[in-house]
C-alpha cells in the first residue's frame, strides 16, 4: 500500500496510506487535508491542485491539456502543479510527496 506525504500551508507533514487506485485528490479529500475535489475527479474544477515534489514530478507524468486548462484556474500555481485527481497511486509512487497550496 503506497504511502502519500502531503504538506499543508502551515507546514505540518501528514503520511497517508492508500489503496493502488485511489487518487491523490480522494486521498487529500478523505484524510480531511482541505483539498475539495468539487468535480469528483473530472477535470472541470482545480480544487484538487497540488505541488508535486520536484524529484516526484516525473514520476507522475505530466499534465494533459485538459489538465492544463484547468491549472490556469488554480491559486498558487508553480512549475510542478497538477491535479490532484489526475494522480492514480501505486507502488511505484510510494512516497509520493506533494503541497497543499494556500487558498488566495
Amino acid at each position: 500500500m503506497p504511502n502519500i506525504i502531503f504538506t499543508k500551508p502551515d507546514g505540518s507533514e501528514h503520511n497517508v496510506t492508500v489503496d493502488n487506485g485511489v487518487t491523490v485528490m480522494e486521498a487529500g479529500r478523505d484524510a480531511g487535508l482541505g483539498i475539495e475535489g468539487t468535480c469528483g475527479g473530472c477535470l472541470s474544477c482545480a480544487t484538487c491542485h497540488v505541488i508535486v515534489d520536484a524529484d516526484w514530478f516525473a514520476k507522475t507524468g505530466a499534465p494533459g491539456e485538459d489538465e492544463m486548462d484547468m491549472l490556469d484556474l488554480a491559486f498558487g500555481l508553480a512549475q510542478t502543479s497538477r491535479l490532484g485527481c489526475q494522480i492514480e497511486m501505486s507502488d511505484a509512487l510510494d512516497g509520493l510527496r506533494v503541497t497543499i497550496p494556500e487558498d488566495m
